[in-house]
């Protein structure tokens, strides 16, 4: 079980998605750069091309696990997660319900 210590330490933050690609010899990755609101937009890779192309994302905002160190992914270095909830019928984006300045964290 986890702990509301353990639920403290991830940070969930809006991020509006500036560019997407799919990640060449993958069927399930996409490649999304994403403003959070710092210097330059962070790579994040994450598999979720069954449910969404790269065109359809671009320009949404998004809620993603923002403090995970980086994981490299075919690779490809992620510096985030996408947060979403659901599988195959089910699955879907955690948006906010109006557009939000990119980085806004969640509380």
């Amino acid at each position: 079980m986890a702990t509301i210590d353990d639920l403290v330490k991830i940070v969930v933050k809006i991020g509006t998605v500036v560019y997407a690609e799919r990640v060449v010899d993958t069927d399930k990755l996409l490649r999304l750069m994403v403003d959070f609101g710092e210097e330059t937009p962070r790579q994040i890779v994450s598999g979720i091309s069954a449910y969404t192309t790269p065109e359809a994302l671009v320009g949404r905002q998004l809620a993603f696990v923002a403090n995970l160190q980086p994981r490299t992914i075919r690779g490809l270095e992620s510096n985030g997660m996408l947060f979403a909830v659901g599988s195959g019928e089910t699955f879907s984006f955690l948006v906010p319900d109006r557009p939000v300045p990119p980085g806004t964290s969640a509380n």
